[in-house]
């Protein structure tokens, strides 16, 4: 009688298919920390817009500050989602900028200290907000929140953008 020996061993198939999938899993992985850590980040005005526009509602995304600005609100389709505290003071304030006019207060309720919303297709309100001697113009539709150093700055940024629309 004679026993024959087989050898089982992995083929180079085998193994390259281990691989692959082991490649494909590390890839998620790291992906979705990556996204963690982005959700993971501050919120500041400068960041708002984004962070707003990446929320999961169906009509509007909403930041409410009421009274002295202290506890400030995420709300969603109308529904609370997040509270903030320490987002912003007393001191926020809201402008417009109107061609003829140029810069107007926009702050219209004596309740509320502050609001910003945006719309289902990622429409923000058209606003300037100064805090903390800073410029914030969410006017644009497109791009990320500018910054300004002062409300002159703002003003002259909005004026040569009407002068290059109406060349």
């Amino acid at each position: 009688m004679s026993i024959v020996l087989t050898k089982r061993a992995f083929s180079l198939i085998e193994l390259l298919i281990v691989i692959v999938i082991i490649g494909v899993v590390y890839t998620i992985s790291i992906g979705n920390f990556e996204k963690i850590k982005q959700k993971s980040e501050k919120l500041t005005l400068k960041n708002l817009k984004e962070y707003l526009q990446s929320l999961p509602y169906k009509k509007n995304a909403q930041l409410l500050c009421l009274d002295d600005c202290f506890k400030c609100e995420v709300l969603l389709d109308g529904e609370r989602f997040k509270e903030l505290e320490n987002f912003l003071d007393s001191s926020v304030r809201s402008y417009r900028y109107d061609f003829s006019y140029g810069m107007i207060d926009a702050q219209k309720d004596d309740d509320i200290c502050f609001s910003y919303a945006i719309d289902k297709k990622g429409v923000g309100q058209q606003v300037l907000v100064e805090f903390k001697n800073k410029f914030y113009d969410y006017s644009t539709y497109l791009t990320p929140v500018s910054i300004y150093s002062s409300l002159q700055e703002a003003r002259d940024a909005k004026e040569q953008l009407v002068q290059e629309v109406l060349r």
